[in-house]
């Protein structure tokens, strides 16, 4: 299934937003102003689009994988979730980060991603006093022998 999805771009500077490989589900995003971070700066890095979601879907934002190894900054909230109420003209994307080490982010440079997904369904919780399935292990058990 494909979806169109209106984009407004707010650079001519990064390039156009693709796949990255045929077979991903992500997007790359990317810086759309150089911007120079010391060590435990934070910062708010424009990625130069607003795009206007399909009702019934978010996008979710995260950093690439080799954005803290290259940039030396983590996503201060971990994952971004922008819901399709922001579309308006001017609200573009933001990656939100806290530098650990000083370091240059360039404008193009591509610093996280993105993948679009259908909203949670409406849940309804049935309280029960005891689960019958076996347990696991514990928190943190998975894998262990």
């Amino acid at each position: 299934m494909e979806l169109k999805i209106k984009i407004k771009y707010f650079s001519d500077k990064i390039e156009k937003l693709r796949y990255i490989e045929k077979k991903s589900d992500w997007i790359d995003l990317r810086a759309a102003k150089d911007i120079e971070l010391k060590a435990g700066d934070y910062a708010l890095i424009p990625l130069g689009v607003a795009i206007k979601l399909p009702h019934g879907y978010e996008a979710h934002v995260v950093p690439r994988s080799s954005t803290f190894k290259n940039f030396g900054i983590i996503q201060t909230n971990s994952m971004g979730v922008i819901d399709e109420s922001y579309c308006g003209n001017n609200d573009q994307w933001y990656m939100p980060v806290y530098a650990i080490r000083d370091t240059n982010i360039r404008i193009n440079d591509r610093i996280c991603q993105f993948r679009i997904m259908e909203h949670q369904p409406t849940v309804v919780f049935d309280e029960v006093s005891k689960l019958e399935d076996s347990d696991r292990g514990g928190f943190g058990s998975t894998g262990k022998a």
